[in-house]
């Protein structure tokens, strides 16, 4: 489990009226250090059960870490039975996000490659037998967020939930069991004026700059129509952040609870922000999800 916290400070800087209580889902503290250790390890996992030795993954970072580190850790462990992994990232990834998984891959048998193509450089790999760890595409990268599910479901009145969302996948994943329990809080997606494919389908892109957020990259987005008719079924909605929304949220955060916290672990806070400003209300929980550093 990774912390629940009731932000009691926050919730009163942003509302005394018409909201509850926030919490931060703290996904930024996970062993794996994003939401992505919750579905990421499983697919390995799913996959090694079927005879799968080598992977390889095309990502922003948060994925490449959560599945370096799996199974760097695996291979600790079982050094006859060890896995391979093959990482792929773009040549515009940050620099602080490529120098840690160069320096986190200590593994011979986990290599990390800078290319102008990295996700046809991952398909190419696959054609040649590698597994390719895709959750935009992966139906059993859902099965993964189960236990992310099960631990937001503990929050008593839970109402809403907000997390941001690039292929949004989790968001998809977290309707979909919750609605396999008869519960069903509100889905809020949030993604940023630099990439929103799924998101403007709600509101309209307010301008284009490169955001501070860079986690947020699926331009494609294949899961678009799930995603949307997820969140709509929820009642919730996506929400357009930019970088001054983001730079504000991260100040709230740090200025009442003392915490500081990433402009991808901020976008959560963003969309809250912006929506209880276009009025809208909540008397229980609402969580923001904070899914990585």
């Amino acid at each position: 489990m990774t912390p629940q916290e009731e932000r009691p400070k926050l919730t009163l800087a942003l509302s005394a009226t018409n909201l509850g209580i926030v919490y931060f889902k703290r996904e930024d503290l996970h062993p794996y250090k994003s939401h992505k250790g919750r579905s990421i390890p499983f697919m390995i996992d799913w996959y090694k059960d079927k005879g799968s030795k080598d992977f390889v993954i095309s990502s922003s970072g948060n994925a490449a870490l959560a599945a370096l580190l799996y199974i760097q850790e695996w291979n600790s462990k079982n050094t006859d039975d060890a896995l391979s992994l093959t990482i792929f990232v773009g040549e515009k990834i940050a620099q602080a996000k490529f120098d840690l998984l160069k320096s986190t891959a200590k593994d011979s048998h986990v290599s990390v490659t800078q290319t102008t193509r990295p996700q046809q450089s991952a398909f190419e790999a696959s054609k040649r037998g590698k597994t390719l760890l895709r959750q935009s595409t992966d139906e059993v990268a859902l099965l993964g967020y189960a236990t992310l599910a099960e631990e937001l479901g503990r929050i008593q009145n839970l109402e809403a939930i907000f997390i941001a969302t690039s292929s949004g996948t989790t968001a998809e994943a977290l309707h979909d069991f919750f609605k396999k329990g008869g519960v069903f809080p509100q889905i809020h997606i949030v993604q940023t004026t630099g990439c929103n494919p799924i998101a403007r389908e709600f509101e309209p892109s307010p301008l284009q700059e490169i955001s501070f957020a860079d986690a947020i990259v699926d331009r494609t987005a294949l899961r678009k129509e799930k995603v949307i008719n997820a969140v709509s079924a929820s009642k919730g909605f996506g929400w357009i952040v930019s970088n001054q929304e983001i730079a504000d949220a991260v100040n709230l955060v740090e200025q009442h609870e003392g915490l500081k916290i990433s402009p991808n672990g901020a976008l959560s806070v963003a969309g809250l922000t912006k929506a209880l400003s276009k009025n809208w209300q909540w008397k229980g929980a609402v969580v923001c999800v904070i899914t990585g550093r």
